[in-house]
């Protein structure tokens, strides 16, 4: 017999969020991703086309952590019309050592939005200027929001400036940065106005059309790119590659097979020239070496991110005594 908790949104939600131990939790996998200690499968799909809808299956084995998290994840894109949220899902824990279910996180999603943001930071933080204020975020969703709020942990954001394809999506969500975050947001209509002036760009769309182009970026910019997880995604142009100077992905094989690394080497860029992120993190390659380059961090989502969140939040679920119990 055994103990599983079981957790839902709300709980969840008082449990993890913007703080710098979740920070700490996701910046920890990356080195381990990047020495081939982590277990990470490739992610499985399943495409549902006759209702606008993909499902994705991701996990990992990290050594020295107590669980291994296997995350369901739901995006069906024509839910909004009905009332519901386009994206959802949940997790499971199991012991590793024993392979023994020890949680059920249905968190709708909000686990994947919180490591994704946190993600944003890590990169921002071994990456960017460190005097970087002004931050452009092209999307208007959840994840953009979510992206603020993250960067603010390890950079002074002054400013922020947001695109959406919808300019009254981009106007909502600047109000509510605004009032929430008691900085200075604003929507504009266009990806050149947004980009022209920000030390930051985060792009955080479903696109498919690589809409940032060469000519909306200029020197000392880091980029950060979260949208492209899927083989037909793309939100940069052809040729951003060639143009930064440092071009990191979270994982090289998972990049090269769903995030906008694909695309750049399908078109002539030499995958010699990706660095993965844990190497930046564990010092092993600078990163950004002077103000002027223009650095780049594909980051397409990993199983291993989804352990490291799911296990600091079950431990936290453990001291507190929140959640139910179930004996199996």
């Amino acid at each position: 017999m055994g103990e599983l908790f079981v957790l839902t949104e709300g709980i969840i939600r008082d449990l993890v969020g913007f703080g710098e131990a979740e920070l700490k939790a996701v910046e920890a996998v990356y080195p381990l991703i990047s020495d081939g200690s982590a277990v990470m499968p490739d992610i499985m799909r399943i495409d549902v086309e006759a209702h606008n809808g993909e499902i994705d299956v991701k996990s990992a084995f990290l050594p020295g952590y107590p669980g291994i998290a296997i995350k369901v994840s739901a995006g069906f894109f024509n839910n909004p019309k009905r009332g519901l949220p386009s994206l959802g899902g949940f997790m499971v824990v199991l012991d590793a050592e024993t392979g023994i279910p020890t949680a059920a996180l249905f968190d709708n999603g909000y686990l994947t939005d919180l490591r994704t943001g946190l993600a944003g930071a890590v990169a921002a933080r071994h990456l960017a200027r460190p005097d970087s204020s002004r931050l452009a975020v092209l999307g208007a969703g959840v994840q953009a929001r979510f992206q603020v709020q993250a960067l603010r942990l390890v950079l002074a954001i002054e400013t922020v400036t947001v695109w959406a394809r919808r300019r009254e999506r981009a106007e909502a969500l600047a109000r509510d940065l605004s009032d929430q975050l008691g900085i200075e947001v604003r929507a504009t209509d266009s990806v050149e106005a947004a980009a022209a002036g920000a030390d930051v760009v985060v792009t955080t769309t479903p696109a498919t059309d690589g809409f940032l182009k060469q000519n909306h970026l200029r020197p000392g910019q880091h980029l950060t790119t979260v949208g492209s997880d899927a083989e037909l995604k793309r939100e940069l142009g052809e040729g951003i590659f060639d143009l930064v100077d440092v071009v990191v992905v979270d994982s090289l094989r998972q990049s090269m097979r769903l995030g906008e690394a694909r695309s750049a080497v399908a078109e002539g860029y030499d995958p010699e020239g990706l660095i993965e992120l844990g190497t930046v993190v564990a010092g092993k390659h600078p990163g950004r070496t002077s103000p002027e380059q223009i650095t780049l961090c594909d980051l397409t989502g990993t199983g291993a991110q989804d352990t490291a969140i799911a296990g600091l939040t079950v431990q936290r679920a453990r001291e507190q005594s929140r959640g139910d119990v179930v004996i199996t």
